[in-house]
């Protein structure tokens, strides 16, 4: 059987269901894997995407045509059974599993291993073939659990506060900041949100997501800024807006800060290891439990996974695309240094 899933130059085509997955260029239809900038463009004709992700695909893209699906619920398009799977990513995200013939493609998206209480946990499919994400394929990348790093990060702001000094943390403002405030102290003192995370604090808390509260700068007395955290996107950084802080500390959180050097060049305090997207331990496990003898690598450290892979006696492959760095819609400064996407 010739390939279910291609690449064209709008991008991932499934063949004979004839549509298109996170494609880059607009198309007719588009099911979409999550609503991070490089995954969900505008301009699609119809977009199909994870019922918990529909409020966020509207919130970023505006008025569009969207069905939201359930996950594990089946449709069939030109004789593909389609479905959406839990990608542990961001509120909403999926894998998308097509079934054809008797065979079996699944499409990642972004994932990671790691379940948090602010979208549903990553669930494995079994299939023939896996299409997967490699953002952090090398195995330099082992992230510590994140009950250790929400930890750290009160204990730093903690001592921030006991100083007078506000805490601002640079962060994604979809997914990562939601799951920063999900593992908040909220006692140690006021959690101050930008306004491009705070319009996207109400969605997940429409969906349901349990968020500590969280005040825009304007309703805090000037007395107890000092005490308290800033969760801002990295765009905010040398900002008018975030001058009203005064002496803070700032810091960053990614996957990124596990390389020396990154935190220098975003002359921040502090690096927090913190990635929304499988680590290289977490890429083993997860390719492992589809039981897929064909991988096929998307975005990241594509020719170091694939070699890997062919060494265990696996048939893998790359997929040149064009999802890249999540946090360049923000404006960071410093890309990551291998294409990899939002961390």
């Amino acid at each position: 059987m010739s390939d279910m899933v291609v690449v064209r130059k709008e991008g991932l085509y499934c063949v004979p269901g004839r549509f298109y997955i996170d494609p880059w260029r607009p198309v007719e239809r588009a099911v979409i894997t999550h609503a991070h900038g490089d995954h969900a463009r505008g301009g699609h004709q119809h977009y199909l995407t994870a019922a918990p992700g529909v409020r966020i695909m509207r919130s970023r893209l505006g008025p569009i045509s969207v069905d939201g699906l359930a996950y594990g619920e089946r449709v069939t398009h030109n004789g593909v059974t389609l479905s959406l799977h839990p990608a542990g990513h961001v509120l909403g995200s999926a894998q998308v599993r097509m079934e054809y013939q008797g065979e079996v493609w699944v499409a990642s998206g972004d994932y990671k291993i790691e379940p948090d209480s602010t979208c549903a946990a990553f669930e494995p499919v079994r299939c023939d073939t896996f299409i997967t994400e490699s953002t952090f394929g090398l195995p330099v990348y082992r992230w510590q659990p994140e009950r250790e790093v929400f930890a750290d990060i009160n204990e730093w702001w903690r001592a921030n506060a006991g100083q007078g000094r506000a805490s601002v943390m640079q962060c994604y403002s979809f997914g990562k900041a939601q799951r920063i405030l999900s593992g908040l102290d909220p006692s140690i003192g006021p959690i101050i949100c930008h306004g491009a995370v705070q319009a996207l604090n109400q969605v997940y808390r429409d969906e349901g997501v349990a968020l500590p509260p969280t005040v825009m700068v304007t309703d805090v007395p000037r007395d107890t800024i000092g005490s308290s955290i800033v969760i801002a996107p990295p765009s905010a950084a040398g900002s008018p807006w975030i001058k009203r802080f005064g002496d803070f500390s700032d810091a960053f959180a990614s996957g990124w800060m596990q390389l020396r050097g990154a935190r220098r060049r975003r002359g921040v305090d502090r690096g927090f290891v913190l990635s929304d997207h499988a680590d290289w331990p977490g890429l083993m496990q997860a390719i492992a439990a589809t039981g897929a003898r064909r991988v096929i690598v998307t975005h990241g450290s594509i020719p170091v996974l694939v070699r890997w892979l062919q060494q265990q006696g696996l048939q893998a492959s790359g997929f040149d695309t064009e999802y890249g760095d999540d946090e360049a819609d923000e404006s960071v400064a410093a890309a990551p240094p291998d294409g990899g996407s939002d961390a």
